[in-house]
């Protein structure tokens, strides 16, 4: 694990501060080059993007802290140490999807036609963030002897960042595949919250810091299965039209 890259005087460079920039340049890169050839303005999707990018590390970081109020509360200060990670997905979608929502309309922009734009994007980000958890030493698996060594933890633990990873870049490829085809407004949309959430509902079984809540299942599985449920529902109206 390699949480600094370098230092360079008083700054320090975080590998995973500078994986999400890295993510989110990309992001912008190949969303903009896809709204060209869509007819969209580049910049309205490069504005959308930076205003999805901000709001939703701060949906991110408020659920986490809201996750681990009692953390916080005794070391409030850590609130803004982004460096020792903790991100939560979920606070992050609810968030820049509100925020994202009123930019598009105050833009008079379809809403869903931007989001089947980017969210292919979004998850190809998504997979080299989680390569920033990976070398920061978070979200880290169970111990398993089938695992690699964490020198964080001093010990052998399953690589749920990889796999996270490797399924996001999985679903990267099935959403521009999607894409490339005639496709219903919102379709690529709600083809993602489902990939996403059964991605994320498997994976919580593997993660170290799950805690069973209800039935033996986490708070991201519960939140996993709505999302899944309302996406099926709308997926399946969508291709029944």
């Amino acid at each position: 694990m390699h949480p600094i890259i370098c230092k360079i005087g008083l700054f320090t460079v975080y590998s995973y501060g500078l994986t999400l920039v890295l993510a989110f340049l990309l992001c912008v890169q190949l969303a903009t080059f896809q709204a060209k050839k869509q007819n969209i303005e580049p910049a309205i999707v490069s504005n959308f993007l930076f205003l999805v990018f901000v709001f939703g590390i701060i949906g991110a970081r408020s659920f986490y802290v809201i996750e681990n109020l009692s953390y916080y509360i005794r070391k409030p200060l850590e609130i803004i140490l982004f460096s020792h990670g903790g991100l939560s997905w979920f606070g992050g979608l609810f968030l820049s999807i509100f925020a994202g929502t009123i930019y598009l309309r105050k833009k008079r922009e379809s809403v869903y036609k931007i989001f089947d734009l980017i969210v292919p994007f979004i998850a190809l980000g998504q997979a080299m963030g989680r390569i920033g958890c990976l070398l920061n030493g978070c979200c880290f698996g169970k111990p398993s002897k089938f695992g690699i060594y964490s020198p964080i933890c001093e010990s052998i633990l399953i690589p749920t960042q990889i796999y996270s990873s490797l399924s996001l870049i999985f679903i990267f490829i099935i959403l521009r595949f999607l894409q490339d085809k005639p496709y219903k407004k919102s379709e690529i949309f709600f083809a993602y919250l489902l990939l996403y959430s059964t991605k994320r509902f498997f994976i919580e079984f593997w993660r170290a810091e799950a805690e069973g809540i209800f039935l033996g299942l986490t708070l991201f599985q519960i939140i996993s299965i709505v999302i899944f449920c309302f996406s099926l529902f709308k997926y399946i109206r969508l291709r029944a039209k």
